[in-house]
């Protein structure tokens, strides 16, 4: 994994705009495909898109906002379209862009989307190439966008993925089990957000300043047993199915705690 360089410029790959940044076709409708649209309009591309698998699009660069399983079929309908093609999956490798026949890129903005973005600016952005020229073009719209390009080896991948999942998706399903536990002390959801939202983000900007050795606080960071077991108790009491999750936290946070002795 390699952070790039913001001061580094390399021209070819402005060529086929004539002095100005290239047109880039976007493939997909869908939130992903809507918000990078638009999200490189306001950068200064011109855009054609986001359209439809049914009409190719016009560009220097296509970009492919489909699913995973739907990026190589997408790759073979745009076959001759564009110098570079390329996808914006986390997961999926270059050599699933091989029926495009062009050269291969990946741009994923590390961030949720929901359509409607047009500033991505200060997000990290994994991009990789399949020649130096798409290395090039990726890192350029990354930075373009106001991303924080950061270079992934097909080979890391999934790792880097697995890693933004559980950042992201998983504490989405932690703090569902937890709104789930809240209702047991008769705290309803919108309120247990109210109430833990606050919580939530002082955990986070304790876990961005210090680690996690520092940012560690609570019941089992003190080693403090006796709370430990009635939040077990009180847990498999109100939400059973959230106990295994409980047991699995306490042991890694346990683990935490020798780690930082």
């Amino acid at each position: 994994m390699r952070e790039l360089d913001r001061n580094a410029a390399d021209t070819r790959v402005s060529e086929p705009a004539r002095g100005g940044r290239l047109a880039v076709g976007v493939v997909g409708p869908g939130r992903a495909g809507r918000a990078l649209a638009a999200a490189l309009r306001a950068a200064g591309y011109e855009v054609d898109g986001p359209v439809g698998r049914g009409r190719q699009p016009g560009g220097d660069a296509v970009l492919l906002c489909v699913p995973d399983s739907e990026i190589g079929s997408a790759a073979a309908t745009v076959a001759g379209t564009a110098r570079f093609v390329g996808h914006v999956s986390g997961a999926t490798p270059l050599a699933a862009l091989e029926p495009s026949g062009g050269e291969a890129f990946g741009l994923h903005p590390l961030q949720t989307l929901t359509g409607e973005e047009t500033d991505l600016s200060g997000c990290g952005c994994a991009i990789a190439g399949s020649t130096s020229e798409a290395l090039e073009l990726a890192r350029r719209l990354a930075l373009d966008l106001g991303t924080n390009p950061v270079e992934i080896d097909d080979e890391r991948r999934a790792a880097y993925h697995a890693a933004a999942s559980i950042a992201s998706n998983f504490l989405v399903t932690l703090e569902a089990a937890a709104e789930r536990v809240a209702g047991g002390a008769g705290i309803g959801p919108e309120e247990a957000r109210r109430l833990l939202g606050p919580l939530v983000r002082t955990t986070v900007d304790n876990w961005l300043r210090l680690g996690p050795a520092g940012a560690l606080t609570g019941p089992v960071a003190r080693g403090d047993e006796g709370t430990v077991a009635a939040q077990r108790a009180a847990v498999a009491e109100v939400a059973p199915e959230a106990l295994d999750l409980f047991d699995q936290l306490v042991a890694g946070t346990k683990a935490l705690v020798d780690q930082r002795a």
